[in-house]
């Protein structure tokens, strides 16, 4: 993970060369020999990636790149901040040029003293390093309440040899289901003669599981045949036998292939089972069935777990039950973490020598700190199958460039649910996404979240209408495993509330940590004041549950204690003033605000130049911009639900280009020159009187990259004034790549339906609060090819005609209808394509239609893909 903080530094000094020449004159030549040294740092350390289990040696060299990477970020960025104490960038060129001696003597004396030492050393060490193979065991946990997931396992696709997959994320109990089916005496046993089990495991020898699979069939000397022998035996013994298959444990897409080599696949009287946390895995070995995904179990099978562990088949007593039920439920349905849990309360069953009352009383602790249980079970070595040993197996699997990112997810509090938008704009701005050509970082980011969820080390909460990770979080041992893990390598720390009532770490020792997180007690931490310190801390995260109200004495104490900041959440603060100070943490890259009242960003935010990110939570309805934005030449991200206007539109050269999300514009900012600087813009929300949009003769057709537009009409029309809004539709405004639409109370015609219907590549069609209005639409067949998703909502419409033989939407996947009362009913033609129809607050006639829609498609073959059967939801408002 040395490599991703290199790699950040570089982009960084790259940047500043580039950008900043000027404040760096004098000291670039020492900068230069830094980045040089550095990046062959980074080569010798992209060598080591391939070593899963890397040595003490290597770790400790990692552990010194990484300090001596904090030290020259720290040692650059602190002579800027004391040259930035100028409000202006002009002025800070005037104040820095005292500093550039001290830089360049401070770099020089760092690379000599730190970097070039460390990269003999890399040299020394790659020089004579030898790749080692090893062996890892992994156990999944065992678990109750399977039964009904075995039954699922037993279909079978016909012409060929069946593959079936178990996959779910560690300690979920993928091996045990497997091995109760494997060992299952009326059925498994009865109907496979040869049953094989093999465990892959994450360490994969080919020949070993060859040979595993030929003593099924032979007791000859085995392990001395020629691979290529062993190989044709194999198949020849699989051919025409009935067998039971079971790969445990298989970890990588080339292993299946290695395996799938020997397999008979016209042998259709037989079964393959393969358990793995990798649904790449699943989806190769067979790509016409959908691998079964565990499962967690429910309260009531957790704590019939938790007591078989403890009491085997005994009662447990009734004054421990309700106790024991709450810590089950806590374990969250993971069967690995009740086992856990259940081995520590049955030594606690045993120091009690039966005494009821102190055993309650034990129980009682447990139940009020089992986060804490397990983080003590985590790190201890002595116990066999961990939860941090099953967790630290996939971990371990992670590329480098995954590794920070995973255990990041610990920074946020417990069950907490997490905004993957949130989530990989933070990733980017710590540097944990490094650049791919041709790529963006926020696809970057994207791919990274769901190659941990296809791992299942994330679960997915939420999805947005075309089936894009929405919302995910982790569970609580993963979550500890992480917060473990990032202990040891100081990643990140949580503060916390001692029992004594001290803070935890010690506000003395905050200096010693990079980034911080802090869920509760935040005014016990900013009570501080002066004390606080931390010239290293580079990220300030506060996660709290409901709103945490800022005292007008604490408004500067971060910004003062923390001055190199390049993160900092805000969000669940709510200031009652601007926190001015703010702007002067140059290095910000991410920042997140928020105050009810706010409605004016003063002209100081402009100095933030590395900014990258900026969330603005208020309830005003505007939010004027008196800071300069196109002096933010980093900026990407501005996002807030107020209007925004642009008070100052001037920019020069690269202003803008880094622009993709501006949400929501005034009407009145839309001017041609703005669309011209932010001409890369891939999200877009205008709010406000669209008529001066309109009247302003812009178009939105320049914007070539522009995906994501919602147009919201703040003020209210009559319904004939929809016809004014008509031009907003026309061919020569709406940008050509257009995947998603939002159109809340425009009052449009139903007819100019029709218009939207020629967009190609319209995926999302969300119209709210009247955004057509009339008693007829008239379907137009061959129009929106490409619609997965339409909701309307609030509308007077009656009459929906789109007859059986119409083309009418035929990629539409799911649609949602919402206080639509009037409207008769649904067109069932509807049916060819749809697997989600939603509705509430319908006419009961539209709600009828909806039924025979739901009718009609259980009578038609199941499609398989993302959506799955179909569904219907009917809401309470249509009862």
């Amino acid at each position: 993970m040395a490599d991703a903080a290199i790699t950040f530094l570089l982009e960084s000094g790259a940047q500043l060369l580039k950008s900043y020449y000027e404040l760096i004159s004098g000291a670039e030549d020492e900068l230069k020999k830094l980045r040089n040294e550095l990046a062959l740092l980074k080569a010798y350390l992209r060598q080591a990636v391939k070593k899963e289990q890397k040595e003490d040696s290597l770790i400790e060299i990692e552990r010194q790149i990484r300090e001596a990477i904090y030290e020259a970020e720290d040692t650059i960025d602190s002579c800027l901040t004391e040259a930035g104490v100028a409000s202006t960038r002009n002025k800070l060129l005037r104040g820095f040029k005292s500093k550039r001696g001290t830089l360049a003597s401070e770099v020089k004396t760092l690379r000599q003293g730190k970097v070039t030492p460390l990269l003999e050393k890399a040299e020394k060490y790659f020089a004579n390093m030898q790749t080692g193979d090893g062996s890892a065991k992994s156990g999944d946990g065992s678990g109750k309440g399977l039964e009904d997931q075995r039954k699922n396992l037993g279909k079978k696709d016909r012409g060929k040899l069946d593959v079936i997959s178990i996959i779910g994320m560690p300690g979920l109990g993928k091996t045990t289901l497997a091995w109760k089916i494997f060992q299952n005496e009326n059925i498994v046993q009865f109907h496979f003669p040869v049953r094989i089990w093999v465990y892959v495991s994450q360490e994969f020898n080919r020949k070993d599981v060859l040979l595993t699979i030929l003593k099924a069939f032979s007791k000859e000397d085995l392990p001395h045949m020629e691979y290529d022998d062993l190989v044709n035996s194999v198949r020849s013994s699989l051919e025409n036998t009935k067998f039971l298959l079971v790969l445990d444990d298989v970890w990588t897409v080339d292993a299946w292939k290695v395996i799938q080599e020997v397999l008979p696949e016209k042998n259709v009287m037989s079964k393959v089972l393969i358990t793995t946390r990798d649904k790449n895995v699943a989806t190769h070995a067979n790509v016409l069935r959908e691998p079964h995904q565990l499962r967690f179990l429910t309260d009531q099978e957790s704590w019939e777990l938790l007591q078989l562990k403890v009491f085997d088949d005994d009662p447990c007593p009734p004054e421990l039950q309700d106790t024991g039920y709450h810590i089950a439920k806590q374990c969250r349905g993971l069967p690995l973490a009740i086992v856990v849990i259940g081995g520590i309360l049955v030594d606690q069953f045993s120091k009690a020598q039966g005494m009821l009352a102190i055993l309650k009383s034990m129980w009682e602790d447990v139940r009020e700190n089992v986060s804490r249980y397990f983080k003590d079970h985590v790190k201890d070595e002595d116990r066999e199958k961990g939860t941090a040993d099953v967790v630290a197996l996939s971990y371990n699997k992670l590329p480098d460039a995954l590794r920070e990112c995973f255990l990041y997810l610990g920074v946020f509090p417990e069950d907490y649910v997490i905004p993957a938008w949130t989530l990989t704009r933070l990733w980017i701005a710590e540097g944990f996404i490094q650049r791919k050509e041709g790529e963006s970082l926020e696809k970057t980011a994207e791919e990274s979240l769901n190659d941990l969820i296809t791992r299942n080390l994330v679960i997915v909460e939420g999805r947005n209408a075309i089936g894009e990770v929405k919302t995910c979080r982790v569970h609580d041992v993963i979550r500890q495993f992480c917060i473990s893990k990032a202990d040891e390598q100081n990643l990140f720390k949580e503060i916390k509330k001692t029992k004594e009532g001290g803070l935890h770490p010690p506000v003395s020792e905050i200096e010693n940590y990079r980034r911080l997180c802090i869920h509760s007690n935040l005014s016990d931490f900013l009570s501080a004041g002066r004390k606080l310190k931390g010239p290293g801390v580079r990220s300030f995260l506060c996660f709290y549950r409901k709103p945490f109200a800022m005292q007008p004495k604490y408004i500067s104490t971060i910004p003062d204690a923390f001055t190199l900041l390049r993160v900092l959440d805000y969000m669940s603060v709510k200031f009652n003033q601007f926190p001015i100070r703010v702007a002067k943490l140059i290095h910000l890259r991410y920042l997140t605000l928020s105050w009810d009242d706010l409605d004016h960003l003063p002209v100081d935010i402009s100095e933030l130049w590395n900014l990258q990110t900026l969330v603005i939570d208020t309830k005003s309805r505007t939010l004027n911009i008196q800071a300069n934005i196109w002096k933010m030449i980093q900026l990407r991200h501005l996002k807030t639900k107020a209007a925004i206007k642009l008070l100052d539109i001037k920019g020069e050269g690269k202003a803008g280009e880094n622009l993709q999300t501006l949400s929501s514009l005034s009407p009145e900012s839309c001017k041609e020159e703005v669309f011209n600087k932010a001409r890369n813009l891939k999200k877009l929300g205008i709010r406000g009187n669209l008529l001066n949009l309109l009247d302003a003769k812009c178009s939105l057709e320049n914007l070539a990259f522009l995906e994501n537009l919602k147009l919201v009409n703040d003020l209210s029309y009559e319904l004939e004034t929809g016809s004014s809004l008509c031009r907003l539709l026309q061919p020569n405004f709406l940008p050509p790549k257009l995947k998603r639409l939002t159109l809340t109370a425009t009052f449009l015609p139903w007819r100019d339906m029709s218009t939207l219907g020629k967009i190609d590549g319209l995926q999302v069609l969300k119209l709210k609060d009247n955004a057509f209005t009339g008693d007829h639409w008239n379907a137009v067949s061959g129009g929106f090819r490409s619609l997965q998703f339409l909701l309307i909502a609030s509308t007077d419409l009656e009459f929906w005609d789109a007859s059986d033989d119409h083309d009418h939407l035929p990629s539409l996947r799911c649609l949602v209808l919402r206080s639509c009362k009037e409207l008769g009913k649904i067109p069932l033609c509807l049916k060819k394509s749809l697997q989600i129809l939603d509705i509430d607050h319908v006419s009961e006639s539209a709600a009828e239609s909806a039924r025979k829609i739901k009718e009609e498609k259980e009578r038609m073959p199941q499609e398989k893909g993302r959506w799955g059967k179909f569904t219907l939801n009917v809401g309470a408002g249509c009862k």
